[in-house]
């Protein structure tokens, strides 16, 4: 029988907190922010960016650090998403998962260690520059800094900017992602969802 999937926001009848306001609600700051979000590189408001509406000058730095991280950054579009599968899988957030397994793929992540991060699970036989980001990012995560193995093995892969650029990576996601978890925003239909950790 399969796992339950985790509701967004960790609520059993979870309801969306902070949808789309009405436009006819919305302050002419609010219609700003969601007009240069239509007209840059995500073509929508989505996601991080309803609840953010709330505070129109916040999304609007938002959403520039999160356009570097993604489509400027030094990283490689491969070592980007496997690290925000990562994170999203350690913030179970629904969203950032159905959003970025797919671009994960897509980028060369190999099916085997998407299917890993879904369950929780390690991956296994990932490249080097992949083993390296997925220690950072997991140890990382996990001990809200790395230790200096996992720094030197960073640095060797990625070089200063990299390390400076994947670290600022983990922490973007992570507030977003605890944004719609707060927020209870849902996924993108599609995909598979992410199932509750084991017991």
């Amino acid at each position: 029988m399969p796992a339950e999937p985790v509701p967004q926001g960790f609520a059993r009848a979870a309801h969306e907190r902070l949808p789309m306001p009405p436009d006819s609600a919305m302050t002419e700051a609010q219609r700003a922010a969601a007009d240069a979000l239509v007209h840059g590189p995500r073509k929508g408001v989505y996601g991080p960016f309803l609840p953010l509406l709330r505070s129109p000058q916040l999304l609007d730095r938002v959403a520039k650090m999160g356009e570097h991280l993604r489509f400027e950054s030094v990283l490689d579009a491969r070592i980007r998403e496997l690290a925000i599968c990562a994170v999203a899988r350690h913030t179970s957030n629904q969203f950032e998962w159905a959003m970025h397994a797919p671009l994960a793929l897509k980028a060369g992540v190999a099916p085997a260690s998407v299917n890993a991060l879904r369950a929780g699970a390690r991956p296994k036989q990932l490249a080097p520059d992949e083993e390296a980001a997925l220690d950072f990012t997991r140890e990382l995560l996990a001990t809200h800094g790395v230790g200096d193995a996992t720094y030197a093995g960073a640095l060797a892969a990625f070089g200063e900017q990299g390390i400076v650029e994947l670290a600022a990576l983990v922490g973007y996601f992570a507030m977003v992602c605890w944004v719609m978890n707060v927020a209870r925003t849902p996924a993108n239909a599609g995909g598979p969802g992410l199932d509750a950790f084991p017991q």
